[in-house]
Parts: structure tokens; C-alpha cells; sequence
């Protein structure tokens, strides 16, 4: 009788232990996290990025911005409201660029600038600046393209220009189309 009892109480003990493991591999991937697709875009916006600047940099450029979301590899981005920007010539600052919208390539850096745009040269006595709504900056080429129609700004006197190139290399600032007229001092 007592082996019977001893039997029944084993098998018991391995029903309940089988028992106990099924239930605890049904219940073990309940609680976990869920593990983020592999091409997830990289959001960074203000109060959200510790120890960050805000700003992407290259040898090329600069680009301070408000909320920027980039690929999962870091290869391509867009930012929003861009603020002193830097575009450098020769590695000093040359040109100073604010824009609603930038879409970059951190590879070829190259990048468009979208929305608002508003753009001025750097220590240059004539205080050129010119407002559009498209820039592309091809850094091969070391261009600055606005292939919108154009506002150029030379002491407080606007004229439309239907495009404008900025040649790095050349350090020459190329017109397209004029409309209206402005007065440039010679020095």
C-alpha cells in the first residue's frame, strides 16, 4: 500500500512539474518588449536628444536645425527649421543659410534646401543676401544652385532673378534672368 502511495504521489509530482513548465513556456514571451525593425528612421528632436548639439557638420557645411530624422544607417536625413547654417569655402565660413526644410546625403554631402529659404554671403561689404524657395548644394561641383525664382538683396534693394549659381571654386556668384534693377556700389 505504501508503494502505491509513493508511486501515485510521484506521478502527481511529475504532472505538476509538467504542468508548471507549459504553463511558464506559454507566459514567457508575454512581457517582452517588442525589438525594432532593423530600417527604423533615427528621430532627433529638441528635449528628446541627450548630449546632443543639434547640429549635423562636415568638412563642407553646418547645420543647426530644431527636429531631424535620419535613416537607420545615418545616410540620408531630412531637418526641420534649419538655423545658422555655414557653407565653407576653402574651410573658412563663406556663406550663412536658414531654411524650413533640408533633405542631406551624409555620403556625397550634398543637400536641398526647401520652404523658406534665406541665404547671405559672409564678410562681404555689399551685404548680398537672397531669399527663394529651393537651394541645392552639389559638393563635388562646390555649387550653390537656386533654380527657383530668386530675390537678391544688395543694401536693403531687391531684384528678382529667375536663377543663381554660386561657384566656390570660381568664388563667383553667376545671375540668370533679371527683373527690376538695383544699385551696386563700386569700390
Amino acid at each position: 500500500m505504501r508503494k502505491k502511495r509513493l508511486r501515485w504521489a510521484l506521478i502527481a509530482a511529475g504532472c505538476a512539474l509538467l504542468l508548471y513548465a507549459i504553463v511558464e513556456i506559454v507566459l514567457a514571451g508575454r512581457d517582452t518588449s517588442p525589438v525594432p525593425p532593423a530600417n527604423a528612421p533615427i528621430v532627433l528632436q529638441g528635449g528628446q536628444v541627450q548630449g546632443g548639439s543639434h547640429t549635423v557638420a562636415t568638412h563642407s557645411w553646418s547645420l543647426s536645425y530644431d527636429r531631424g530624422e535620419f535613416s537607420s544607417d545615418g545616410v540620408t536625413g531630412t531637418l526641420d527649421g534649419v538655423h545658422d547654417g555655414i557653407v565653407y569655402r576653402k574651410g573658412k565660413p563663406y556663406i550663412a543659410i536658414d531654411a524650413r526644410h533640408v533633405a542631406l546625403n551624409t555620403q556625397t554631402l550634398d543637400f536641398t534646401a526647401i520652404g523658406r529659404v534665406h541665404i547671405r554671403m559672409l564678410d562681404d561689404p555689399y551685404h548680398r543676401s537672397f531669399d527663394t524657395d529651393y537651394v541645392a548644394w552639389t559638393n563635388d561641383a562646390k555649387l550653390l544652385s537656386m533654380a527657383h525664382p530668386s530675390f537678391l538683396h544688395v543694401g536693403g534693394q531687391p531684384l528678382r532673378i529667375r536663377t543663381i549659381t554660386i561657384d566656390f571654386d570660381k568664388n563667383e556668384v553667376r545671375l540668370g534672368a533679371l527683373d527690376g534693377s538695383v544699385g551696386i556700389p563700386v569700390r
